[in-house]
């Protein structure tokens, strides 16, 4: 093609706004790369009530956009339709999109319509002889623009319009956002903005959990999806497969007691939270306990239904959050504190000394009762042990956690 892109202008050019209110600069700067006819769709896009997604999602997006002279040539075409699906939430410059597995897909701010990214090499172990294909359609321009919230590439032609069954989110990628992003922001957002963001948040965790060894509780999120979008925030306990299938199988009835809902916990938030501090959890009749302080002052590793966390701040998004786990959590009442055992640990109540049961025939206790039920140790006195109700002592299992 002979369009030329433009030079990429200058950032002061554009008002400084924050990462939900930059929509209005989108129709300068498409118009000054030479994309006239995207930029006057733009004026409309999110202003139209109709495109509820558009006009919700306000966050960081990449657009992968077609030069004038292609859009023309789409008589049929509703640009504005059009523009939506060639915008996708989140950053990609061209340097990730070549890493990509082939066929990924990528959801657009069209509802239910996903992009599928190819590549291809020329010249073997050449990254710059790459050639990036979206819908079959090549990048000719990558990374036209990019100042951190908008990614702007330039196509050879037009998507056409996609398939109600163009998304298959098992093999959506991970979405990208600014790592100085300040999270007070979501307060400003509307609930249908809010309901916009966590669609799209919880679905790149899901993705990110599958692909990183945690693909049981990806699947647990899946089918718990629906009551799960509804949510503000989500903090996320996780157990990978390899914990799970090596004995810890109550993490898959207890999932539920894992996940806390409306709440973004990151380990800075847990480790200021003082000894007894609920949290409360999607299971109804169960909450965690901060059973162990954390922090500088405690000098000592924050336990939460006395278990510790293996990998802090593991995985976050712009709602939701994931700590992993060594084991998965017991279930802990306010007078004891209880484990299953299958997670491979020890009864905390083990650790407290209970009587051995009077053998018929005699009247003393014995330590130990060899296999015919007679005393093998030396014999003591009648002793009753009271146990203090309120007694809740450590757990350490197999592992020394």
């Amino acid at each position: 093609f002979p369009v030329s892109p433009s030079p990429q202008p200058p950032h002061e050019d554009f008002p400084r706004q924050g990462i939900f209110s930059h929509t209005s600069v989108l129709p300068p700067i498409l118009s000054h790369l030479g994309f006239n006819e995207l930029a006057t769709a733009a004026l409309s896009l999110f202003s139209d009530s109709a495109t509820s997604t558009a006009t919700a999602w306000s966050g960081p997006y990449t657009i992968f956009a077609p030069f004038d002279s292609s859009v023309l040539t789409c008589i049929s075409c509703s640009i504005p339709s059009l523009l939506r699906e060639h915008m996708v939430p989140g950053l990609f410059p061209g340097d990730y999109l070549r890493k990509l597995p082939f066929g990924t897909k990528i959801e657009t701010l069209s509802p239910g319509r996903c992009i599928t990214v190819t590549s291809t090499s020329t010249v073997q172990n050449d990254p710059t002889m790459y050639k990036i294909f979206i819908v079959g359609v090549e990048i000719t321009h990558p990374d036209l623009f990019n100042n951190g919230l908008i990614i702007i590439h330039g196509l050879q032609g037009y998507i056409s319009q996609l398939s109600p069954f163009s998304c298959d989110v098992e093999r959506m990628t991970s979405l990208s956002f600014p790592s100085n992003y300040d999270r007070s922001r979501n307060n400003q957002l509307s609930p249908q903005q809010h309901a916009a963001l966590m669609r799209f948040m919880l679905r790149d965790v899901i993705l990110r959990l599958r692909n990183s060894g945690f693909s049981v509780l990806s699947l647990a999120l899946k089918l718990k999806y629906a009551e799960l979008v509804s949510l503000r925030n989500i903090t996320i306990f996780a157990l990978d497969d390899v914990s799970i299938f090596s004995g810890s199988y109550s993490y898959i009835n207890g999932v539920r007691l894992h996940i806390v809902p409306n709440q973004f916990l990151t380990i800075a938030d847990l480790e200021r939270l003082p000894v007894g501090a609920p949290l409360t959890t999607l299971d109804r009749e169960q909450s965690l306990v901060v059973t162990t302080a954390g922090g500088v002052l405690n000098k000592q590793m924050m336990r939460i239904n006395y278990m510790s966390i293996k990998v802090a701040d593991m995985m976050k998004n712009l709602n939701v959050i994931v700590h992993s786990l060594y084991l998965p959590f017991p279930h802990v009442t306010p007078m004891t504190a209880t484990t299953d055992s299958m997670l491979g640990g020890e009864d905390p109540m083990s650790t407290v000394p209970v009587p051995v049961p009077v053998p018929p025939g005699t009247d003393e206790a014995c330590d130990v009762l060899d296999e015919h039920g007679k005393c093998e140790m030396r014999q003591v006195n009648h002793v009753t042990t009271h146990v203090n109700p309120h007694y809740i002592p450590e757990i350490e299992d197999h592992h020394g956690l």
